[in-house]
Formats: C-alpha cells, structure tokens, sequence
C-alpha cells in the first residue's frame, strides 16, 4: 500500500469515524472505536484482541474488549450506519445482496450461542458460534452491511443462560431462514439499491423465503439441491437434476463467471423455463452451471 493509499485509508477512516461517533455517549470508546476501525483495515495477519490493542499500542486487550463487550453504545444505529456509508460508495441499481452464515470456532460453554453445531468454517460439526450475514457487492467493491448471531433452542430455552451472557430478555429463538428475511427487509426498507439477491442452498431451499422476496418484487438466484422435489412446473413438481438432464446438448453454453485468481471461471450453463410469467420480465427458470473439468453440476431457482 503507498503513501498515498494509506492517506486516503486515514480519510475515509475519519469520515466514517465522524459518522458513527455520535452514536457513543463518551470520549473514550469513541477513541477505542477509531482505533479499533484502524486495526481491522491494517495489514495485521490475525484480528483479535491482542493483535488490535498492540496495532492501538496498548499493552493489553483490555481497552479493546471493553468496547466491545461493556462500552454503551447504539450497536444497531452503528450497523445502520455503516450500511448507508457502504450504499454511498457502492450502491447501484445493479447490486446484488448475499446471504451467507459462518461459524466461529470456541472453546467452552459461556459465548453467546456457542454449543456443537455445523461449521462451513470448519466443514464439520464443532463447538462454535454461527452468525448469518448480509453482504452488498456491485462493480464498484463489496461489503457486509448487516449481521446476527444464530441463538439455539439450547440458549433462548434457558434465559438464566442468556443475561448471564448479556442476551436481553426480548431476544427469541428465530430460525437462520427467518434472520435472513429480517435482515433482507431492513436492507429494502431502508431504500439499498439492488437488482437481485443469491443465497445458497441452505436459504435457496426456503420457498416462503422466495415467495416473500417475489412479493417484494425482488429477483433472485439461490442454489437448491439436485433433487429437490419443489421445482414446479406446468407440469407439476419435478426434480432439478431429472429436468436438466433431459435438456439436449445444444442447451448449453459457455460462459465466463468473471475473472478469478487462475484466469476466468468459465463453465457450461443451461436454464429450463419452470413456471410462466405473471407479469412482463417476471418468471421462474432452472438454473445449472457445469464444470468443463468434472462435470459437476449445481442447481439455482431463479
């Protein structure tokens, strides 16, 4: 990074910085903040507490945990700042909405919602935290723009269990398809530009989640599994591999999903009309996108 890019880091830093500080009712952790913004867009390998409170030059992570943990500040007005920052500089009709969870691996029983469940981190089953994001990307870059942590039964069952983590007594389980919508609705409402929003399978699968979005008037390409039996069609409900591999070779093209670090992803594509249009531009087709090297194939509802 040169001098000039580092200056211009500090700049957007300080506009940002200025946004959000009046969300913080003292000095101090309005300081910690900046300092803690700082630490993230560093080149420091590792991003935890120690590592942020030594790129601060603090001699602990004391100062740094209390920010997060004990300092009183508007967490949601922050995160709905921090959207309409990212809309400013990225926003485009064009957009496009991403819905993902992960998994944060830990150790022992008192993090909020931490208890052995499935890790995309980890591609296993592990003790860890899961949260559901929501991320922005257009031409111009990309960005999470809101979050929340994925509470088990284990937890929202025990309330006891959650003030003693500091989870208020109003916070109810919700499944990660319902937290999706939640953060999807708060994104549309608030007036984020986007021509359409991709899920994977795990979402893509959730045919309330769809309908919603289609009464949003809001397009949409989300994985689903290759034998998911709910791709309806003129015909009837049929599975998502059968329909693809009764399309003809001539059915496929290939195209480029843009660049990546070994050159252009290119891959075979196909699409099967499933439902007619209700309404001009508006329809439902089967997606497929076959590797040219192995042949694997996966399937998006559109």
């Amino acid at each position: 990074m040169t001098d000039v890019d580092v200056d211009r880091w500090h700049a957007e830093l300080d506009r940002l910085h200025a946004r959000i500080g009046v969300r913080f009712r003292r000095s101090e952790p309005r300081r910690r903040a900046r300092q803690y913004l700082c630490g993230l867009v560093s080149g420091v390998d590792r991003k935890n507490g120690w590592t942020l409170a030594e790129q601060a030059g603090d001699v602990s992570p004391d100062g740094m945990q209390r920010l997060l943990r004990w300092a009183d500040w508007d967490v949601d007005a922050v995160r709905d700042d921090v959207r309409d920052y990212v809309v400013e500089h990225l926003g485009d009709p064009t957009g496009v909405l991403i819905v993902d969870d992960t998994g944060f691996l830990k150790k022992g029983t008192r993090s909020a919602g931490v208890q052995r469940q499935y890790s995309g981190t980890a591609g296993r089953t592990e003790n860890c935290q899961v949260g559901v994001f929501l991320a922005y990307r257009s031409s111009k870059g990309h960005a999470l723009i809101d979050r929340q942590l994925y509470l088990p039964t284990s937890w929202t069952d025990d309330r006891d269990r959650c003030r003693a983590a500091g989870i208020p007594d109003e916070v109810e389980f919700a499944t990660k398809v319902q937290m999706a919508r939640t953060m999807l609705a708060r994104a549309l409402d608030a007036g984020v530009p986007v021509g359409w929003v991709t899920m994977d399978e795990a979402y893509g699968q959730s045919k309330s989640l769809r309908v919603w979005l289609e009464r949003r008037d809001v397009a949409y390409v989300v994985a689903t599994r290759r034998n998911d039996d709910m791709v309806t069609t003129t015909m009837g409900a049929a599975r998502a591999d059968e329909l693809i591999a009764a399309l003809p070779a001539r059915a496929w093209c290939r195209l480029s999903a843009g660049a990546g670090a070994h050159g252009p992803r290119e891959y075979l594509w196909a699409r099967v009309p499933v439902r007619i249009c209700w309404q001009p531009g508006r329809g439902h087709w089967l997606l497929a996108r076959r590797s040219i090297t192995t042949g694997q194939i996966a399937y998006y509802v559109c």
